[in-house]
């Protein structure tokens, strides 16, 4: 399979947030508790969620941020739609206590990744939206 992306449209559709998120020029990844790989900060939309409000607590549930920005980068598919965001973190608080061990700041995407299949891309879509941003 392979991930396809589309301009930014309505977001009935969408059923999930993924954030690519950087804190002074480190990207931001999670190590879930249950698996020794990192990923993008992400989840699920919940009923009656907008999908900026699902971006916005996903990042806060999965790295503790607390301020940032955040930008819709665009939709995209790899089995149901989802939006992509970019976040440009300035703090974060405590990590909650609910799925994610740790995260930790790297300079490129890591290799141990839990969806190696979909994240690189995601990655490089981030990184093209910057380039033009």
């Amino acid at each position: 399979m392979k991930v396809k992306f589309f301009d930014l449209n309505a977001d009935k559709p969408l059923k999930y947030a993924v954030i690519c998120a950087r804190y002074n020029g480190k990207w931001v990844f999670c190590k879930h508790k249950e698996r020794d790989t990192y990923e993008i900060p992400g989840g699920h939309r919940e009923d009656g969620e907008d999908i900026e409000a699902t971006a916005k607590r996903e990042l806060w549930e999965e790295t503790g941020a607390k301020d940032f920005d955040i930008y819709p980068v665009c939709i995209y598919s790899f089995t149901d739609y989802g939006m992509l965001y970019f976040a440009e973190i300035r703090s974060f608080g405590e990590l909650p206590p609910l799925e994610i061990e740790k995260i930790n700041l790297f300079d490129d995407i890591p290799k141990n990744l839990t969806y190696p299949t979909i994240q690189p891309y995601l990655f490089e879509r981030v990184q093209e939206f910057l380039e033009t941003k």
